[in-house]
């Protein structure tokens, strides 16, 4: 069967193990491909709760981040969670943003910048799904 849609966003990054470690931490998310190709090491990183993946391409020499206001998001369980989340990326000595609620439908978010700098949303609320639905 073939993907059909919105399948993968790619992004370079510098050290696979931390990204993998991050984004496994921060975004719930599983190592689902793994292959090293003559350019390097590609790996891909999903929730497992639809077709998409991120892409990550390791190589030495990084390119501009995505962020800070580029972005990619992630809704949890709770506001708890989030703040859970965005002091345990603190400790770690990752940027953070504070916490704020902006109310539907972008909800209570925060920023946390990975290893490479790339900006993840980590966000309680949003009403993504709601518009989907009502766009079908």
């Amino acid at each position: 069967m073939s993907d059909l849609g919105f399948t993968h966003i790619a992004l370079v990054c510098s050290n696979a193990d931390k990204t993998i470690a991050f984004y496994r931490r921060f975004a719930d998310m599983t190592l689902i491909h793994d292959r090293r190709d003559p350019n390097g090491r590609v790996f891909w990183l999903s929730d497992l709760k639809r077709a998409f993946a991120i892409v990550f391409i390791e190589r030495i020499n990084g390119e501009a981040p995505l962020g800070p206001l580029g972005h990619l998001g992630v809704c949890l369980k709770s506001k708890d969670e989030v703040n859970s989340r965005i002091k345990a990326a603190r400790e770690l000595g990752y940027i953070v943003s504070d916490p704020e609620e902006s109310g539907p439908p972008v909800g209570y978010w925060a920023f946390v910048a990975d290893p490479d700098g790339h900006t993840l949303e980590l966000s309680y609320g949003q009403e993504v799904q709601l518009h989907v639905e009502k766009a079908l």
